[in-house]
């Protein structure tokens, strides 16, 4: 199933911070967005993901078929790590957990609370949800954030073996994580013309958009 975007705006807070956006992502393919801080990487996956309308423009897959991984880990504090990747697997109706926990080097860490965790684990936890979604298009922002050189080389290999499985891959990343198959997207080109001299768009924390 492709993923096809033509001629999307997206806004944060009202304003544009994209418009023209246009790709196809087929399966087995990933694509990396490239840009500054603040071109809009965040607000364009919140889009695609059905977080919020494009303000123009179409996309052709429908939220059921997305895995969608935030900078927010989504975990429960007072949960264990099992009982935390149990919620979701139910949630997405999958069930089955050990081999998320084992592929994200998690089985040691399953009795512990997410409380308890280090950034990183908290992060590869968070991760881990991928793999009891069942679902075939990954939209991933910064996925690497607080995970060490070896964490992010497994889940580089998480990726890639999402994609030979006939799985896509859209990601936000600055990490080079070593996925020669990855096509990129330079959202510079499509940055929406802030309205008035000097542009307003400068008012809106960068880190959400």
């Amino acid at each position: 199933m492709d993923l096809t975007v033509t001629d999307l705006a997206v806004a944060r807070g009202g304003l544009p911070v994209l418009e023209g956006v246009s790709f196809t992502l087929s399966p087995g393919r990933a694509l990396v967005l490239r840009g500054p801080n603040g071109i809009g990487k965040t607000t364009l996956l919140r889009t695609l993901a059905g977080l919020q309308p494009p303000l123009a423009g179409q996309m052709s897959l429908p939220p059921e078929a997305i895995a969608y991984a935030s900078h927010s880990d989504g975990l429960k504090a007072t949960l264990t790590v099992t009982e935390n990747l149990t919620f979701w697997a139910r949630v997405f109706g999958t069930g089955e957990i050990g081999a998320a926990l084992e592929t994200m080097n998690l089985t040691q860490l399953a009795d512990r609370h997410a409380q308890n965790l280090s950034a990183g684990q908290k992060r590869r936890l968070g991760l881990a949800r991928l793999l009891v979604a069942g679902r075939p298009v990954w939209m991933l922002d910064e996925p690497t954030v607080s995970l060490d050189v070896d964490s992010v080389a497994l889940f580089a290999g998480v990726i890639r073996r999402h994609l030979a499985q006939g799985g896509s891959a859209l990601i936000a990343t600055h990490i080079d994580l070593g996925l020669p198959e990855a096509e990129v997207l330079d959202l510079g080109p499509f940055k929406a013309r802030a309205p008035g001299q000097g542009g307003l768009q400068g008012a809106f924390d960068e880190a959400f958009l």
